[in-house]
């Protein structure tokens, strides 16, 4: 036997190890793909043929049989409504994220030095438990105008009339032919020092007057001494009928709290307020004529608060529904990396002389820097397809001074447009702002990893 022949015998069974090895291999990817598959097939069917078709879509008209190209692309930025969607969608990226964020730095350090910390958490990681659509209607009944209903509009007029007041009777008016309505609402009549006035008023109901009213016939019929200017506001109404107009009745009430000018030359010379059974008296007057005036504040309407869902205020309203839903998630976040910093660099700068606002902006803003921008991308990616709260809680009437991409796409396609060939190019347009966001958020997660 020669060498080589030996040789070769010797490395025979050396070429023939790889070979299983390499049969496991395979078997174990086959076996993965197996494992895979189900959910490659989820998502080419659920996310890729979608995308895909969207794009394909968006190059033909409403109809989906007439190739436009990029038409549907040069109307998406000339429709006026697409640009104010835009604009919206610009606002809440700016916006939103910044004030989450923010709101979570903040309340993850504040809640660090409570002993009620995670209670405290709880409480406000629990809208995260509600859905949009829920709480979309809870922001809807609590931004309604009418501060019946409306809790925002009930604690703003409240705070109002605490410090403006209200007028007392807003649907009175004056008796027609016994008192003159001037321009500004207001009501006058003519009497001279040592007169005795009535002043009849109407459109006031019976359940609407003040629990003090008294009974105006007695207050009538006093006499007004010389110098003086006396009279009475009275509500020229007899429960159940009868009576006659201009003339206080028995039964006819006073309209306490009525505030009553004696104006002079075009210059009030003295003001009063109406007692419980609606008489009033300007004493020390000179004499002559007066111009006994019910300014128009005694008839102004209430105060009914502010329209929250007016085409001014109503992106910032339902921004404010997305904090109250988001402002948990941003906390527990941050406070998980929070909990991670080296508690040896506070410390040190704390013995070094370093306030605590020295130490939160030198120290801990730096060190949760890369956690403060992954909460900030996802949340930007987040608002870049927020639907549910514009939706529900833009009435109508304002649904385009609110409308965002996601809405419009929507609205364009389904809610009335059926042009889906221009919603397709609005999906198009989402994804590809979305995606930048995406890219940076995963190599963020790497980075993290390694």
């Amino acid at each position: 036997m020669t060498a080589t022949t030996a040789l070769k015998r010797q490395a025979a069974p050396r070429a023939a190890g790889p070979a299983p090895a390499r049969r496991g291999r395979r078997r174990g990817r086959l076996i993965a793909l197996l494992f895979v598959l189900p959910a490659l097939l989820l998502l080419g069917a659920l996310v890729v043929y979608p995308v895909l078709f969207s794009v394909g879509r968006s190059f033909f008209d409403a109809s989906g049989t007439r190739f436009v190209g990029g038409a549907n692309y040069t109307e998406m930025f000339r429709d006026p409504a697409t640009l104010k969607a835009i604009r919206n969608t610009t606002i809440w990226v700016v916006v939103a994220p910044a004030l989450l964020t923010g709101l979570g730095l903040i309340l993850a350090v504040l809640v660090e030095k409570v002993r009620w910390a995670t209670a405290f958490k709880l409480l406000l990681f629990m809208p995260m438990a509600v859905s949009f659509l829920a709480a979309g209607i809870i922001f809807r009944l609590a931004y309604d105008e009418d501060p019946d209903k409306g809790v925002l509009n009930a604690a703003v007029v409240s705070v109002h009339d605490a410090f403006q007041g209200t007028s007392t009777y807003p649907t009175a008016r004056g008796r027609t032919g016994l008192l003159t309505q001037d321009p500004d609402g207001s009501y006058r009549t003519t009497a001279s020092a040592g007169d005795t006035v009535t002043l009849p008023m109407v459109g006031v109901l019976p359940k609407d007057l003040p629990r003090d009213a008294a009974p105006a016939r007695t207050a009538a019929g006093r006499k007004a001494a010389p110098g003086e200017l006396r009279g009475v506001v009275y509500l020229d109404f007899t429960p159940g009928g009868g009576g006659k107009q201009g003339a206080v009745d028995p039964e006819e009430s006073g309209l306490p709290g009525m505030t009553v000018q004696a104006v002079r030359d075009g210059r009030t010379v003295a003001s009063t307020t109406t007692a419980a059974d609606g008489s009033f008296r300007f004493p020390g007057l000179e004499r002559g004529s007066y111009t006994v005036k019910l300014p128009e504040s005694n008839f102004a309407p209430p105060y009914q608060g502010i329209s929250w869902l007016g085409p001014t205020l109503v992106t910032p309203a339902i921004i404010g529904a997305y904090l109250w839903i988001w402002t948990g998630f941003a906390m527990v976040l941050i406070g998980a990396g929070l909990s991670t910093l080296p508690r040896d660099a506070l410390e040190a700068a704390r013995m070094d002389g370093a306030n605590e606002w020295q130490i939160f902006r030198r120290i801990t803003v730096p060190l949760l820097a890369p956690v403060l921008t992954v909460v900030f991308v996802t949340l930007v990616i987040n608002v870049m397809k927020v639907f549910d709260l514009v939706y529900i809680i833009a009435p109508g009437p304002v649904q385009e001074d609110a409308t965002v991409l996601a809405t419009q796409m929507w609205l364009v396609s389904f809610g009335g447009g059926n042009d889906q060939g221009l919603g397709s190019a609005l999906g198009v347009l989402l994804l590809l702002l979305v995606i930048p966001a995406m890219v940076f958020n995963v190599r963020r997660f790497r980075q993290s990893q390694r």
